[in-house]
């Protein structure tokens, strides 16, 4: 395990050999958002409450929360590349975005289904 998601919040994950915790940070925002835990529940429930405690700290101080990820891609690709890409989502059965995003998907190695 090297990442978990909650909310839409994704956290890296990475293990302090030294302190023998599991060290975790939300990727993808500006913010700086940490967390620890001793064992992998440990760590889930930590994780949950930063979340969490981020969400509350942003509304309490009237400063939005910000949010990892709009769900839109902008991508600059040479002709051949665009070509070859849309050819290969027409041949799928797909649009462009639905092949894109599936494909992305699968070498991320992330569900789009994941909670």
């Amino acid at each position: 395990m090297n990442r978990m998601k909650y909310k839409g919040y994704v956290a890296r994950i990475e293990f302090d050999e030294e302190d023998r915790i599991f060290v975790g940070h939300l990727a993808g925002i500006k913010d700086i958002v940490g967390f620890h835990g001793s064992t992998v529940d440990n760590l889930e429930t930590a994780f949950h409450e930063a979340v969490e405690n981020y969400l509350a700290i942003s509304e309490k101080t009237g400063r939005s929360a910000e949010q990892p990820f709009s769900g839109q891609l902008v991508l600059e690709v040479s002709p051949d590349v665009h070509a070859a890409v849309a050819t290969a989502a027409q041949v799928h059965g797909k649009s462009l975005n639905q092949w894109a995003s599936e494909v992305l998907d699968k070498a991320a190695n992330i569900s789009t289904s994941s909670p």
